[in-house]
């Protein structure tokens, strides 16, 4: 049979340089995540930016083979949908130059006052011709 100090040294806790450790780990852990999970959701709300460019250049082009011209082709009924789940407009999109009968550029714009001002594609743009653009970084990364 063993003796009550035996059962007492088989019982311990943690020690605080123990307790210290982890809680090092998990701090140097989130450092690294943190970034990384903003990088993420940046790029998702530029994914949504361009779905929805693409889809009021794919409204532009019904317009004119309507119309035969993009003169007249506005934005402001489709652009109540965006963003099209609530909250915050992260880009907000406009023509830009003016439509002439031939031609047609949509821009999104990012908003400077919120957290997708750091994103690394800046404003994105897409002509009637398919030519798309961003104002930061290569065109590559960021479509």
């Amino acid at each position: 049979m063993k003796s009550g100090f035996a059962l007492k040294k088989a019982v311990r806790g943690f020690t605080l340089i123990e307790l210290m450790i982890v809680v090092v780990v998990i701090a140097v852990l989130a450092a690294i995540a943190y970034p990384s999970y903003q990088e993420y959701v940046r790029k998702a709300r530029r994914t949504q930016a361009k779905a929805d460019i693409v889809e009021y250049m794919q409204l532009a082009e019904r317009y004119h083979t309507v119309n035969n011209t993009y003169v007249g082709f506005t934005l402001e009924a489709q652009q109540q949908r965006s963003p099209r789940e609530g909250g915050t407009a992260w880009y907000t999109i406009a023509i830009n130059p003016a439509a002439t009968a031939n031609a047609i550029t949509l821009v999104a714009t990012v908003s400077a006052s919120t957290a997708q001002a750091k994103d690394k594609c800046g404003n994105l743009s897409i002509s009637q011709a398919g030519a798309k653009g961003n104002t930061k970084g290569s065109t590559a990364d960021c479509w």
